[in-house]
């Protein structure tokens, strides 16, 4: 595979008052599954459109390989892309929509065969494409992105409309295109989504980066001292606990979870102080929980908590 880095450097771009990308940068590098994620209105649509050329940034660059895309002579063999799987022809099958796409680039018509089996459509390629679930119209559109066999793939919401046995597919199948040397990149407004799938993250709200990092040093991160602990003696493994310097809440009838003190203090707390305990386990994140550490004050409608009177 060529070079086929996605970046994104300093991205800006206001409509009207609303400012929808606030300096955005990162870099979607060949070889992974980077994850762009964050909560509706972060800005994610806004960046990949603009990473297409449809949109205009007030300023910032995006490039493909280091070049903009629209300069690229050839751009569907540089950068494969799934914004909208409904903008298709309803009346067309799914086949005759590929190869009239593949006419338009002039590529080999043999190879929309190839991506049909690929995606799992073949069975149903000669069928209406406006029949087709969202589930289905989603193939589709992989299916069109890997159509000139692009270095590079960059995918909005695949996952939509996708039912459990579709999202475990498709993160088999992305991973792969990464593992062939592709660059890969997913934006999602869920990390569960993501989840076994990304090596890379990019969490993003109000329009700027709010962190770009691998997913073992997010989930790290995410982690922190937190200790779980299974005792006999709730309320005064607490009191040891809290004395010690720890912020204790309770879990369970008899289950504390423990911050800011490491396993092993926990340990020799509650060792010394003669207070049993039967299971002690550091805890570790998931995505999910990291995502919402860290868009907790970036999201922009948030529903009201209790009940509804």
């Amino acid at each position: 595979m060529s070079d086929a880095t996605i970046e994104v450097s300093g991205l800006r771009k206001r409509y009207g008052p609303t400012t929808a990308l606030d300096g955005m940068t990162f870099t979607a590098a060949p070889g992974r599954v980077t994850g762009f994620v964050g909560p509706n209105g972060a800005g994610k649509s806004t960046t990949m459109r603009i990473v297409l050329g449809l949109h205009t940034a007030d300023a910032g660059r995006a490039l493909v390989g280091g070049r903009p895309y629209r300069s690229l002579r050839s751009p569907l063999r540089h950068l494969g892309a799934l914004l909208d799987a409904s903008a298709l022809h309803p009346a067309r099958t799914g086949r005759n929509h590929l190869l009239w796409l593949a006419h338009s680039q002039g590529l080999d018509p043999r190879r929309v065969d190839e991506v049909l089996e690929h995606v799992g459509l073949a069975s149903a390629s000669r069928r209406p494409a406006g029949g087709y679930s969202l589930g289905m119209r989603q193939r589709l559109g992989l299916a069109a992105a890997l159509l000139a066999d692009p270095p590079a793939i960059m995918l909005d919401e695949p996952f939509n409309g996708m039912d459990p046995e579709g999202i475990v597919w498709l993160r088999g199948f992305l991973r792969a295109l990464a593992g062939q040397g592709r660059a890969v990149l997913v934006s999602s407004h869920l990390m569960s989504e993501l989840q076994g799938m990304a090596d890379h993250v990019v969490v993003v709200g109000r329009g700027r980066v709010i962190a770009d990092s691998s997913v073992a040093d997010l989930v790290a991160a995410a982690s922190g001292d937190r200790v779980r602990v299974r005792t006999g003696a709730p309320e005064p493994a607490a009191a040891a606990l809290t004395a010690a310097g720890a912020q204790v809440t309770r879990a369970g009838e008899d289950v504390l979870d423990v911050r800011g003190l490491a396993a092993e203090r926990v340990v020799a707390v509650l060792t010394a102080g003669g207070l049993p305990f039967s299971e002690l386990s550091p805890h570790r994140a998931t995505l999910e929980e990291a995502y919402f550490d860290l868009t907790r004050d970036a999201v922009e409608y948030r529903a009201a908590t209790g009940a509804a009177s």
